[in-house]
């Protein structure tokens, strides 16, 4: 005879079993007045897909849909549950955590259409935090010095600053959306699914891609696509991550990094005094680098601003300064500047700096800023490129 609690585990198992194997789409509901109603919106999301876009059109969504998309609307996905590419799916997740703008950079090289889960529950916007936590895995300017990526959250029920801005939000809250990146052009019956064309759709990318097909026979169905030329200032950004299946992969940096993703999961105040600290370490040590001590600011001349030129370093306080430029925090980066005005001119191991980030992220008001200061457009990284190279080439 078996104990009270091998019948409900036995019980519980048959019910997730069946639950698992069985994914439903469509489902009976009450509306607020009692009434029965079948809810079928994502068929009908995907029927739309089907019958009012072109047979080449590429979906971007969540790899959780990837297969229905490509089964009911017979479209393109960018991603699905066979995507073991987790560098790709960090691809997909920082064009949808990102802000409105650096999301569409992304997404018009590799999309026509983006569709979103809208209705509450377990959809996309539920599941952000998650989606920035995989992003910041490979792009660590994300969410720098935080695994968790604990300021993609939503506290108290509202949205944090850093999700509020993210293009994921906005498409899903239908607010804010520049109309010349994105147009709404479905929303189903109940709500429970939008769907955006992407504007401004790189032709020269699409075209790059269905040329460009790696298969592994003429003809062949299996063919491994590639990034186009467009999207490799994006991809410069990624450090490629070995996940804790990979056992033949050993690095001791991503240990180091799933070791702190664990303990900020177990300890998220702990993890966010911790952040804290480290900004204001990454402060002290812009001051130090502009100075060579923690002594007062020093008065700027061509010679010590050409000698912050000549070093160029990844640390704490260059991955801060990349950080308040891509929210565009113009207050934090003017009291660093006065603190320290030498933090301006500083440069990333790869040759660039502010001004590049700057231009990278289209924030016009801190490229002022930094051009009324001294801080040159026509410097070269490492591969020869200028911040004026990056100006707002997305159109």
């Amino acid at each position: 005879k078996y104990s009270p609690d091998i019948t409900e585990f036995q019980a519980n198992c048959d019910q997730m079993a069946k639950a698992m194997s069985h994914p439903t789409i469509l489902f009976q509901a009450k509306t607020q007045d009692g009434r029965e109603v079948l809810v079928d919106d994502y068929r009908e999301a995907y029927w739309w897909l089907r019958d009012n876009t072109p047979e080449d059109a590429r979906i971007m969504a969540w790899w959780d849909y990837g297969y229905q998309i490509t089964a009911i609307a017979n479209r393109t996905t960018i991603a699905d549950g066979n995507t073991w590419n987790h560098e790709h799916i960090a691809l997909l997740g920082r064009a949808l955590t990102s802000p409105l703008k650096e999301g569409h950079r992304i997404a018009r090289h590799m999309a026509d259409y983006v569709l979103l889960w809208t209705g509450g529950g377990g959809d996309d916007l539920a599941k952000s935090p998650h989606l920035a936590r995989i992003a910041n895995s490979v792009y660590r300017h994300m969410c720098p010095g935080d695994p968790t990526c604990s300021k993609f959250s939503m506290p108290g029920g509202q949205p944090s600053p850093m999700m509020r801005e993210s293009l994921l939000f906005k498409l899903h809250q239908g607010q804010d959306v520049d109309k010349n990146r994105f147009k709404q052009v479905y929303a189903s019956s109940h709500g429970k699914v939008k769907i955006y064309r992407v504007n401004s759709v790189s032709k020269e990318s699409k075209e790059w891609v269905s040329k460009n097909r790696v298969c592994d026979a003429p003809d062949s169905w299996y063919c491994q696509g590639q990034y186009p030329p467009g999207l490799q200032k994006v991809l410069k950004d990624k450090k490629d991550f070995k996940q804790l299946e990979d056992f033949n992969a050993k690095t001791e940096a991503d240990d180091e990094y799933q070791k702190k993703y664990f303990e900020h999961l177990s300890d998220p105040e702990k993890a966010r005094r911790r952040s804290q600290v480290k900004e204001r370490k990454a402060q002290a040590e812009l001051g130090q680098q502009m100075t060579g001590d923690s002594a007062p600011p020093v008065p700027l001349t061509k010679d010590l601003i050409r000698e912050i030129n000549q070093h160029w370093d990844d640390n704490e306080g260059t991955s801060l300064l990349y950080e308040l430029i891509s929210k565009n925090d113009m207050d934090s980066l003017t009291r660093i500047f006065e603190m320290q005005p030498g933090s301006i001119h500083v440069r990333s191991k790869d040759g660039r700096g502010p001004m590049w980030w700057a231009h990278e992220n289209g924030k016009k008001e801190i490229v002022k800023f930094l051009k009324s200061h001294g801080v040159s457009e026509k410097a070269r990284d490492k591969d020869g490129i200028t911040p004026l190279d990056l100006a707002d080439d997305e159109f």
